[in-house]
């Protein structure tokens, strides 16, 4: 049975940011494994994309890694690209996952009781002169949760590598 994703007026996570590059680099920082992995993630964190296949039905999977003295902390998660429309917009879910892909309970990885197995991203790309203005919407990640906090991360990061010409 698929997991329902949240859809209610709830104030979910949403990012709006103008980047210094053109539409068609944002949306390779996207789509592209080798890209994504330059700037995806909350600081300290590295990425390995090991799946991304960016067309409907396609799939999403990546690895998450922050190596500490005492330990390293791993999270894979995973997700189904449900609308592609090069370079302008972009639907995909997202669920933490094992390294096999099998979608974990949020709770067992340490995330509030009620937090969704399944969230949604969507991604809306529009050419502003010579930039790009991004909105992104995270359902299913409340606007004042953890999550938002990587989120302001990664883009902070996705600016600074668009802004030397990746």
């Amino acid at each position: 049975m698929a997991t329902e994703i949240p859809k209610t007026d709830m104030d979910w996570l949403r990012i709006e940011r103008r980047f210094s590059a053109p539409i068609e680099a944002v949306w390779r920082m996207w789509t592209e494994g080798n890209q994504f992995e330059k700037w995806y993630g909350p600081n300290g964190m590295s990425v390995t994309v090991t799946e991304m296949s960016a067309h409907i039905g396609g799939c999403r999977m990546f690895r998450m890694e922050m190596k500490r003295p005492d330990r390293t902390m791993t999270m894979w998660f995973t997700g189904e690209f449900k609308e592609v429309r090069a370079p302008n917009r972009l639907v995909y879910t997202e669920s933490m996952c094992d390294e096999k892909g099998n979608i974990l309970s949020p709770q067992s990885m340490g995330m509030p009781e009620g937090h969704p197995e399944v969230t949604e991203v969507i991604i809306d790309l529009v050419q502003d002169g010579d930039g790009t203005i991004m909105k992104l919407t995270h359902v299913g990640v409340p606007a004042d949760s953890q999550g938002a906090g990587g989120w302001a991360q990664a883009i902070e990061k996705l600016a600074d590598v668009l802004a030397k010409g990746a």
